[in-house]
C-alpha cells in the first residue's frame, strides 16, 4: 500500500504506507505524562477526522516508587478510517518510558509489533526496580518486535539546551519528544498540541515553550536520523454529517444529567463524596452551576446520599455519584428513598473489588449489589450505558424513570466507560425528549401515596404547599393517607404496589433489539461496557462465515418486556460480562434458560479475539449436538 517516497536530506529513504487502523500504547511512570500525552494523540486524530476509542489505564498508588511495576500508567488508543467500537486488543506501538513499562505493557504487544525505548532509564538500578534480573534488550524478550531505541533524556536535555527550566523541568518535557516521534511517524500535525500547550501554559510561558521545543524536536529527530524506513498514514473515517466531539463517559454522563434535569423542568442537586473511578462527575458538574446545578461535596457516602434525598424532598431531583464501596454505605438510605417513593439518581462508576479493590480497574460485579444489596424486598431500576457517548442518553433515561415513577434508579457505569473516549455526535437539543414535571398544589382530597393509574407514581408535593402537609419518613405507610402501619396485608399491599411500579416501567421502555438473525444457534447477549468487544468479534465471525446474533441490555431491571422471547429464539445464548456470571444468574433465574456464562475478572475489559473465540467453541458444540 505504499504511496510514495520521499529522500531524506541524510540520505535514507522513507516510504509512505496507508494503514486502515493502528493501536498505540504510551506506557511509562505516573510522573512521567502518559496520559497527557496520549490524550493529545487522541485529539489531534480526533481534529484528522479518525474514528477512535481510548484505554487509559492509571495506577492505584497515589505515590508508587517511581521505575516500579504499580507504578506504571498507560495510555492506548486506537485510531482508524472506519467506524470502530473498541480501543484494540492488543498495540501495534509501544512507547515505553522505562523498563517497568516495558515489563507491564510487552506481553500484550502484537507480534512484529513497534517497541520505542527510552534507553536512558535502561540502567542497572531500573532493572532492580522493575524486578528484572537481566537487561531486557538483551535476554530475548524483544525477539520477534522491531525494538528502536533512543536515548530521550539525553536528547530532551539537548533540545533544552537555553531553556531556563531547571534539570527536573527540562526532563519532565521528554514526553512530548516522544509523542512529536509518533507523530511524524503516523503523520500527525503539531499546531493542534501546540495550541493547546500555549493555552494550557499560558501564564507559565517558559514550560509551553520548553514543550513545544521537544515536540518539535522529536518530529525533526525522525525527520533528520531516518529512524523509521516508514511513516504511516490513516485517513479519515466516514462519520455520519454532523459536528463532533471527543468525549469520555464521565463528561457524557455528566452532560446527559443536566439534559435529563433541563428537560424535566427541575434543578440538579449532586451530594457526593470523592471516590475513584466516579470523582469526576462531581468535577465536571461542579463547573455546570449555569445551568441550575448545585453541588456538594459531603463529608462521608453517607451524608452524600442524605442530602441528595432531602434535595428530592425538597423539589429537585438528587442524585450521587459514587463506585461500589460507596454504594455499600448508602444503602439504608437508598431504601429511604425507596420507602418514601423519592425521585433519586444514584450513579455507581464500577471498579474492581471487592473492598477496596482495585480502585483504577474496570469491573461489572456491582450489578446484584444494585439489584439485590438492601434489606427487605426493595426492587429498583438498574440502568446501564453501553458506550463513552451512551452514558449521555443513559444519563437522560435515568432522570426520567425517576421523575416519572418517583423512584430511585441505579446507573451502573464503570472505569472502562468512565474514562475511555470516542467521538460523539452533538445531538440537537429539539430531539432530546421532554418530560416536564409537574408538582401537585391541588389539596383537595390530597393523599400523599395516592397513585396514578398508569406508571403507579405517588404525588410530588413541595413541603411547605399550603394543604399538602404529609408524613415522610422509613417506616412503612398506610396505602394512600402514608400514615405510619403495622397491619399485614397493608404491608403485603405496599409491598407488591412498590415491585409493580418497578415492573411497569417495561411499558416505557424500548423492546430489547437484535442485531441479526432473531433466531438461531446462537445469541451473544451483553449489558453495559461489554458492547464494543461483542459488536467487534460477532463482525469478525460473519466476516469468516460464521452466522450469529448479538443483543444489548440496555435496563437490567425491569427487563425488556420481550427478552423471554428473544432468548427462547436461540439455542445458546452466550454472556461475557467482567464478573462471575451474575448477569447469566439473573437470567436463568428469570427465564429458566440454561445461558452459557463467559465470566472475566482481571480488572480490564473484554478482547474481540476472547469472545470471537468463545463463539467459534459455541458453535462447534451446537454443530456437534
Amino acid at each position: 500500500m505504499t504511496t510514495e517516497t520521499a529522500t531524506k536530506p541524510s540520505g535514507s529513504v522513507t516510504s509512505h504506507q496507508a494503514l486502515t487502523e493502528v493501536v498505540i500504547r504510551f506506557a511509562g511512570d505516573s510522573g512521567d505524562g502518559m496520559q497527557i500525552t496520549g490524550t493529545q494523540f487522541t485529539t489531534t486524530s480526533a481534529l484528522l477526522g479518525n474514528d477512535l476509542s481510548t484505554l487509559p489505564d492509571f495506577p492505584a498508588e497515589i505515590r508508587a516508587p517511581a521505575g516500579t511495576l504499580p507504578g506504571v500508567s498507560a495510555f492506548q488508543v486506537r485510531i482508524a478510517d472506519h467506524d470502530i467500537h473498541t480501543p484494540g486488543d492488543a498495540p501495534d506501538v509501544l512507547v515505553a518510558m522505562n523498563p517497568a513499562a516495558l515489563e507491564v505493557n510487552l506481553r500484550d504487544l502484537k507480534a512484529n509489533g513497534v517497541v520505542i525505548l527510552n534507553t536512558d532509564e535502561f540502567t542497572a538500578r531500573n532493572f532492580k526496580k522493575a524486578g528484572l534480573e537481566t537487561d531486557p534488550r538483551e535476554d530475548g524478550k524483544l525477539e520477534g518486535y522491531r525494538v528502536f531505541e533512543v536515548e530521550l533524556t539525553t536528547v530532551t536535555r539537548r533540545a533544552l539546551e537555553d531553556s531556563p527550566l531547571d534539570v527536573r523541568g527540562k526532563d519532565r518535557c521528554k514526553n512530548f519528544f516522544a509523542l512529536g516521534m509518533c507523530y511524524w511517524l503516523f503523520s500527525r500535525p503539531l499546531q493542534p498540541t501546540i495550541d493547546w500547550l500555549e493555552k494550557k501554559f499560558a501564564k507559565k510561558p517558559d514550560i509551553a515553550a520548553a514543550n513545544i521545543t521537544c515536540l518539535q524536536a522529536g518530529w525533526n529527530y525522525c525527520d533528520i536520523t531516518g529512524l523509521f524506513q516508514v511513516r504511516y498514514e490513516v485517513e479519515s473515517a466516514a462519520l455520519p454529517a454532523g459536528t463532533y466531539r471527543n468525549i469520555n463517559g464521565n463528561l457524557a454522563l455528566a452532560m446527559g444529567l443536566v439534559a435529563g434535569t433541563r428537560k424535566s423542568g427541575v434543578p440538579l442537586f449532586l451530594g457526593s463524596y470523592p471516590i475513584t473511578p466516579a470523582s469526576d462527575l462531581l468535577h465536571h458538574l461542579s463547573a455546570m452551576k449555569h445551568y441550575g446545578v448545585t453541588t456538594f461535596q459531603a463529608e462521608d457516602e453517607i451524608a452524600a446520599v442524605c442530602a441528595a434525598i432531602g434535595a428530592s424532598f425538597g423539589g429537585a431531583l438528587g442524585m450521587c455519584s459514587t463506585s461500589g464501596p460507596g454504594l455499600a454505605l448508602k444503602s439504608e438510605a437508598i431504601n429511604l428513598a425507596l420507602m418514601t417513593e423519592l425521585p433519586l439518581v444514584i450513579l455507581n462508576v464500577q471498579r474492581a473489588g471487592p473492598s477496596t479493590g482495585m480502585p483504577t480497574k474496570t469491573e461489572q460485579s456491582d450489578l446484584l449489589q444494585a439489584m439485590f444489596g438492601r434489606n427487605g424486598e426493595s426492587p429498583l431500576p438498574v440502568i446501564a450505558p453501553s458506550s463513552p457517548a451512551d452514558c449521555f442518553w443513559a444519563g437522560i433515561e435515568a432522570c426520567r424513570v425517576a421523575v416519572e415513577s418517583m423512584v430511585p434508579v441505579i446507573l451502573l457505569s464503570d472505569g472502562y466507560l468512565a474514562n475511555g473516549a470516542e467521538p460523539w455526535k452533538l445531538p440537537d437539543i429539539a430531539d432530546l425528549p421532554d418530560f416536564p414535571v409537574e408538582f401537585h398544589s391541588d389539596p383537595e382530597g390530597f393523599q400523599p401515596y395516592q397513585r396514578r393509574e398508569d406508571t403507579l407514581a405517588r404525588p410530588w408535593a413541595i413541603p411547605g404547599t399550603a394543604g399538602l402537609e404529609h408524613r415522610i419518613g422509613g417506616l412503612e405507610k398506610q396505602d394512600g393517607s402514608g400514615n405510619v402501619s403495622y397491619d399485614p396485608e397493608n404491608h403485603q399491599r405496599m409491598t407488591d404496589l412498590r415491585a409493580e411500579k418497578i415492573a411497569r416501567i417495561a411499558r416505557r421502555i424500548e423492546p430489547l433489539a437484535v442485531d441479526g438473525d432473531e433466531r438461531g444457534k446462537l445469541l451473544v447477549l451483553g449489558w453495559g461496557s461489554t458492547e464494543g468487544a461483542i459488536m467487534g468479534a460477532v463482525l469478525a465471525a460473519r466476516a469468516e462465515g460464521l452466522t450469529v446474533s448479538r443483543a444489548q441490555l440496555r435496563w437490567i431491571n425491569p427487563f425488556p418486556a420481550n427478552l423471554g422471547e428473544v432468548l427462547a429464539n436461540f439455542d445458546q445464548v452466550l454472556v461475557p460480562e467482567m464478573n462471575g456470571g451474575q448477569l447469566a444468574l439473573l437470567l436463568r433465574a428469570g427465564f429458566l434458560k440454561n445461558v452459557t456464562s463467559y465470566p472475566k475478572v482481571e480488572g480490564k475489559p473484554f478482547y474481540r479475539h476472547e469472545i470471537l473465540t468463545k463463539i467459534k467453541q459455541c458453535l462447534e458444540v451446537a454443530d456437534a449436538n
